[in-house]
């Protein structure tokens, strides 16, 4: 899955998850993509930054949940619309230029995350920095078995479907 941040032509901001870029393109195209709050399908990519993950010798273990179901009974808190603070905004960046630059340090391994993260913890293979894709359920069972693994905070593209 890819997350991409949108946006519609009144400036509504939102989150839309694809199978892939291209999904998203087919849906855009057909009318499928339409903004939550206005139902406009006058609906666009917004700018993003690359996801960077940490270096897997200087993460912190991450700790599970201890709740994590479908979370469809929660109540949700108000998203604000329109530009972002500059202070968050330069935060974000700030984040992106790390997650970029831990990137160059990581090997791209696509649906293989939890089978590589899995020899590595077992000592089958060397430790080395990796991202890729896990679904949810890889996910909890790496955690489960004591393997640490963070999500990271902006979508990476798998290097095929780079320009």
């Amino acid at each position: 899955m890819i997350v991409f941040d949108l946006h519609c032509a009144n400036g509504h901001r939102f989150e839309g998850w694809f199978g892939s870029s291209s999904d998203f393109t087919d849906q855009q195209e057909c009318g499928l993509v339409i903004c939550p709050e206005c139902d406009t399908s006058d609906v666009a990519k917004a700018p993003m930054a690359p996801a960077v993950p940490a270096k897997s010798n200087q993460r912190s273990e991450i700790r599970q949940s201890s709740d994590m179901s479908d979370n469809s009974d929660v109540e949700r808190a108000p998203v604000k619309t329109g530009p972002l603070p500059p202070e968050v905004e330069k935060a974000m960046v700030a984040l992106a230029q790390a997650q970029a630059e831990a990137l160059k340090q990581s090997t791209w391994v696509g649906d293989r995350f939890a089978e590589e993260s899995r020899a590595m913890h077992y000592g089958e293979r060397d430790q080395a920095p990796i991202h890729g894709q896990a679904s949810r359920e890889e996910a909890e069972s790496l955690m489960e078995e004591g393997i640490a693994l963070a999500p990271l905070p902006f979508p990476v593209a798998p290097p095929e479907e780079l320009n």
